[in-house]
């Protein structure tokens, strides 16, 4: 993705639509995120999806809650104006929706921490200029109680780009595994404080998951949209496909279970707005959204015949975007066990209580 269009997204206000205003944001809520996030996928690039989503709903807001004013004044306002490409590393080879398990580390020399570790399945990792980092203060022992959020620049020295992952999908987007190696991080780039990490993963979690159900929903919206035109022109025994009652009453199906999940998402946007954690509703709406949505580019393939396994019809690249949905952001298993935890056993989730 040419960094240009980072900074076009900038000028337009497509890249804080929910910042504050004093760091250029438009001070938005979360239904102008939703408007934007269930657009995107107009650009017909899912990679070009998770870059934007990644850059404003997932790199930033961790400083824009809790980071300093120096953080915010280095790091979120380039964000916003597009100048500067950030990427939140939390997975590890050894630590996906496990977040108490990470093991990179940062230990505390003087006004510097030192980080060592890996992480994987970064979205700007290869190409961004600054990672949230989730990292470890605490023992090891000390699990989910010994976490910390810290931002490191790309350039750092002992920061590494390990290489570039090849993916089914999302072509546009950089994925990245990286190293991190001696790297020295000032002190002052700790965001919130020290092992209080934990804490501030799980706050942001629901936002992402509600940002996957957007853009799922809105990725469907135009699969169905491509192949009704598809199919009005397509012909077949002297009629067009749009004609066919098997074919027809599939896409009335769908579109159906298309315009639940929608509510859902909005649903669940609405009481993010009202200040609510919604974690069932925001495990739910990215579980029924995204599935439903590689159902549909499941469907819009088939629909499309022979010429959806062609790579230059959009049926193929539908297909191929949309199942990386139900991984990122939590796997529909962990959705599942999420919903399951709170409707079987019960365990309803307390709001966030910051360490004392």
């Amino acid at each position: 993705i040419s960094r240009e269009i980072f900074v076009r997204m900038g000028d337009l206000g497509f890249l804080g639509v929910m910042g504050p205003e004093a760091y250029g944001g438009s001070g938005g809520d979360v239904f102008h995120a939703v408007v934007l996030l269930e657009e995107l996928p107009r650009s017909l690039m899912g990679g070009f999806c998770a870059a934007v989503s990644v850059q404003q709903f997932m790199a930033t807001p961790h400083v824009t809650r809790h980071g300093s004013e120096e953080l915010k004044r280095r790091y979120l306002e380039p964000s916003i104006a597009g100048r500067k490409i950030g990427a939140l590393a939390i997975t590890e080879p050894d630590a996906g929706s496990d977040v108490a398990s990470i093991r990179t580390t940062a230990r505390r020399d003087g006004d510097t921490y030192v980080v060592d570790g890996a992480k994987t399945f970064i979205t700007n990792g290869a190409d961004g200029d600054f990672y949230t980092l989730a990292v470890r203060t605490g023992p090891p022992e000390s699990g989910s109680a010994g976490l910390s959020l810290i931002v490191v620049d790309a350039d750092t020295p002992g920061v590494r780009v390990a290489k570039r992952l090849r993916k089914l999908g999302w072509h546009a987007s950089d994925t990245a595994e990286l190293v991190f190696d001696g790297t020295r991080v000032p002190v002052d780039h700790l965001v919130g404080r020290e092992n209080e990490g934990f804490y501030l993963i799980m706050e942001s979690f629901q936002l992402e998951r509600l940002c996957s159900a957007a853009i799922a929903v809105g990725s469907a919206d135009v699969a169905i949209e491509k192949t009704l035109a598809y199919m009005a022109q397509r012909r077949a025994f002297g009629r067009p496909l749009t004609k066919f009652q098997a074919l027809r009453h599939r896409l009335a199906d769908l579109a159906a279970e298309l315009e639940a999940a929608r509510h859902l998402t909005y649903h669940t946007a609405w009481l993010h707005h009202n200040g609510e954690t919604a974690i069932r509703e925001s495990s739910m709406a990215k579980l029924v959204a995204t599935e439903l949505g590689t159902r549909i580019a499941d469907a819009c393939l088939q629909l499309h015949g022979g010429y959806g396994f062609v790579e230059e019809y959009l049926a193929a690249r539908f297909w191929r975007d949309a199942r990386g949905a139900t991984i990122t952001a939590g796997t529909s298993e962990i959705m599942r066990e999420i919903i399951a935890r709170i409707l079987i056993d019960e365990i309803v989730p307390e709001p966030r209580e910051r360490p004392a």
